[in-house]
């Protein structure tokens, strides 16, 4: 795909780049990539991927833009409150990049429209802040075989990791779904949510630009990125750690005797 020369000034710094280039560029802007989530996560995600030039990105959400958003969910502004949040995000991208095409998606993930609504992204970015729709979306990720990078949220931690549990690693073990790493979300009530616990603003904005170099970095393909591995992030004292996880076989996704069954054709 190519770019125009105004694409290519407003480039410049990846094209440079030696991992990223002209190529890995381009890759870029024939990228079409679904971002779960206008919030926390989604604002500086959706900035970051914009500016990076992905060609189509795709905004699910169902939310309106309320005056507490605006200490973190920085792609808004006060003139947004009651606007519907996927309205305010692409009059923001629109401001950054013209170069971008955005489809919105006003709806809430569920379990009727998951499957089809991935299906039509090459990658996905759940920046989503509800354990129903984390699962929800890793375990449909799979199915479609589609590549995810799922960041999650707390007080002052976060988690960031990236599935591509439709895949195998090189010794032909398969990758690690979600359930992998967790097998079952926390019963309810047990963790509080950001409006009950709260959470500090600039947090998101850290794990949310982490998510977009984890999406640009599988679209371009430089680097290691996060398979098989947990970021933690404690902001309480500045501290970054990675975990590894691997498959587990008797995890009900992908577990022996599931895999084949759980992908869809």
């Amino acid at each position: 795909m190519s770019l125009s020369s105004e694409e290519i000034e407003r480039y410049a710094r990846h094209i440079i780049l030696r991992d990223v280039g002209g190529p890995g560029q381009a890759r870029l802007k024939a990228a079409r990539v679904l971002v779960i989530g206008a919030g926390g996560l989604g604002a500086p995600l959706l900035q970051y991927l914009a500016a990076a030039g992905i060609g189509t990105i795709g905004i699910a959400d169902d939310d309106i833009v309320s005056l507490s958003n605006l200490q973190r969910q920085i792609i808004h502004g006060t003139p947004d409150i009651d606007r519907p949040k996927v309205d305010s995000a692409i009059n923001a991208i629109a401001r950054l990049n013209p170069h971008v095409a955005v489809v919105p998606h006003r709806l809430r993930v569920d379990d009727d429209n998951v499957d089809a609504l991935l299906a039509d992204y090459d990658i996905i970015a759940d920046g989503s802040d509800n354990f129903a729709t984390r699962y929800r979306v890793s375990d449909a990720a799979f199915r479609v075989g589609r590549p995810l990078v799922l960041g999650a949220l707390g007080t002052f931690d976060a988690s960031l990791t990236t599935l591509r549990a439709h895949e195998s690693g090189p010794d032909g073990t398969p990758n690690p779904t979600y359930r992998c790493l967790f097998p079952e979300p926390p019963a309810p009530g047990t963790v509080p949510t950001c409006e009950e616990a709260g959470i500090i603003g600039a947090l998101p904005g850290i794990v949310g630009s982490l998510m977009a170099l984890e999406v640009i970095r599988a679209i371009v393909g430089f680097g290691e990125g996060l398979v098989g591995r947990l970021l933690l992030i404690d902001a309480l004292t500045m501290r970054f750690e990675t975990l590894s996880y691997g498959w587990d076989p008797d995890n009900v996704l992908s577990g022996a005797g599931n895999r084949e069954k759980s992908l869809t054709p």
